[in-house]
């Protein structure tokens, strides 16, 4: 399973990278579109949920995919950014760059928390930990892909 996870992530992540580059609100929709749908059924599958508590955990799912998305969308404008300001960043851009980085890493994961308690609500703390646990493992495989594509500050100088 992980193995279909990772290389589904990674197709999509090359897919985003390309598009990233030249990022207009539009593209970017659409790229969260493609990918929420393959989210959605990666974690359909390995939630394998009781019908008794599936309509609840898909209301909760939702509801977090749409606050995910606005957290998403300002990581992929951040990238773009840095991709069009890279032969040029100097400490204040970097110290922007890690602070706006920083920031959408924590509000991440203040969402994570939010989410885990609505999820276990709805279902038990062990599905809610099971979802928890397959998200972050999606978002860690994004990001690896990402960092395997981005160069490092002055990597090229």
């Amino acid at each position: 399973m992980k193995k279909i996870i990772t290389l589904g992530m990674c197709l999509l992540m090359s897919i985003g990278i390309s598009l990233a580059q030249d990022t207009v609100d539009d593209e970017i929709t659409l790229i969260q579109s493609a990918f929420g749908m393959d989210k959605k059924m990666i974690v359909d599958a390995y939630m394998d949920l009781p019908e008794s508590v599936s309509p609840g955990f898909w209301n909760v799912y939702q509801e977090y995919e749409n606050e995910r998305q606005a957290l998403s969308r300002d990581r992929i404008k951040l990238i773009n950014d840095y991709l069009n300001a890279y032969e040029s960043i100097d400490n204040e851009k970097a110290d922007e760059f890690a602070g706006r980085s920083l920031k959408n890493d924590v509000a991440l994961s203040k969402l994570h928390a939010k989410y885990y308690k609505k999820f276990k609500k709805v279902t038990s703390a062990i599905d809610a930990a099971k979802f928890l646990q397959i998200d972050i493992y999606i978002h860690n495989t994004i990001r690896n892909a990402l960092q395997q594509e981005l160069p490092f500050i002055d990597e090229f100088n």
